[in-house]
């Protein structure tokens, strides 16, 4: 990741979006707070835009609750509550003053939310510099796929402000750890999973990561830590975003479609040739014990080929490039053919363990 020098001429963009990724309980609370100070400090405007506090609890509630983290279904209903934040952050950027209105979709906690604005409109400590002063928003969130954090750059470049992500670097048990001393922990088996999927920021397989460091927060914070993100920061902001137009954004959002409804075609289709072997096993008197076995091989069989499979359709622009739906048809029957020759494998292992099948 590409370290930043701080230029001479901050504060030519009106704003920074800083993007804060990492695994829940790893530091990103801490580290947005002392950023902020720092900033208010050089007298900025500054302020902090917490999801866990804008999106409501009973969102999580329903998310932990879900059996298959994993399911079209728990992405569909958290990325309601995402965008929604991204809604009124927009709106803000847009206007610069309280919202007159409240959003009515129920997809974050209005209050909060009104308590961020006034944080973001709270002048900053030289009331000469009011008007010149850099305004820094500080998006604190896991964004653990690049596709969350892709949104955020696309509101940048839209405004043209300012725009950089820090990776917040933290052992999965220190997390797991920290988490537990929490009034609403995440569950573990939630955390575990992430850790599985985190995608740090990667400016060599994607160029509009460029301005991104990483800080390791398995002990305190140091004064150093501070400094460089905030020479992030400064980068950023004296580098503001172009808002052109060209064929990137585009490429990048078939990229993501694709991945979703193939992956969503052949996580179906992957279902229903487990439901066929979970029959058949049990009307053949498998017992309790080989068919709980065959139900974890199957699971992870088809984790390994969805997930195998989510990233050729991001990393294979062919796919992508005209719409050819034909391609992606066949992307998607290779891998349902490939779980299905895992899946007779499997089977053929557990009927050699059980004299019955």
């Amino acid at each position: 990741m590409a370290a930043a020098m701080e230029p001479e001429h901050a504060d030519r963009a009106r704003a920074c979006l800083c993007v804060l990724c990492g695994l829940p309980a790893a530091g990103k609370s801490s580290l947005s707070r002392s950023v902020c100070l720092a900033a208010r400090r050089r007298g900025w405007r500054a302020a902090v835009v917490q999801y866990d506090g804008l999106i409501p609890e009973q969102a999580f509630q329903n998310r932990a609750a879900d059996d298959d983290a994993t399911s079209q279904e728990a992405r569909t209903e958290w990325k309601i509550h995402r965008t929604a934040v991204l809604r009124c952050l927009e709106e803000f950027l847009e206007k610069r003053e309280m919202p007159m209105e409240r959003p009515g979709d129920g997809g974050i906690d209005v209050p909060a939310w009104e308590r961020c604005a006034r944080a973001l409109l709270t002048p900053p400590l030289d009331p000469a510099r009011a008007d010149a002063a850099p305004l820094l928003i500080l998006l604190d969130d896991n964004f653990y796929y690049p596709s969350m954090r892709y949104e955020v750059f696309r509101l940048a470049r839209k405004y043209s402000l300012g725009f950089c992500q820090v990776y917040v670097q933290c052992r999965l048990d220190l997390c797991m750890s920290r988490n537990e001393s929490r009034p609403r922990p995440v569950p573990a088996e939630v955390i575990a999973e992430m850790a599985k999927r985190l995608e740090p920021p990667n400016p060599t397989k994607n160029p509009w990561e460029a301005k991104s460091i990483a800080v390791d927060t398995a002990d305190d914070l140091f004064e150093c830590d501070i400094q460089r993100v905030m020479e992030l920061i400064s980068c950023a902001l004296g580098d503001p975003l172009s808002p052109f137009e060209d064929d990137v954004e585009q490429k990048e959002a078939d990229r993501q479609r694709c991945a979703t409804s193939g992956v969503h075609r052949a996580d179906q289709a992957c279902r229903r040739l487990i439901s066929e072997a979970m029959k058949k096993a049990r009307e053949t008197g498998v017992s309790s014990r080989h068919m709980r076995s065959l139900a974890t091989q199957l699971g992870e069989s088809k984790t390994r080929v969805l997930q195998d499979l989510r990233r050729d359709f991001v990393q294979d622009l062919n796919l992508t490039q005209g719409g050819d739906d034909m391609d992606v048809d066949h992307v998607v029957k290779t891998a349902v053919m490939r779980f299905d020759c895992e899946k007779q494998e499997i089977l053929f292992k557990v009927a050699q363990h059980h004299s019955n099948f």
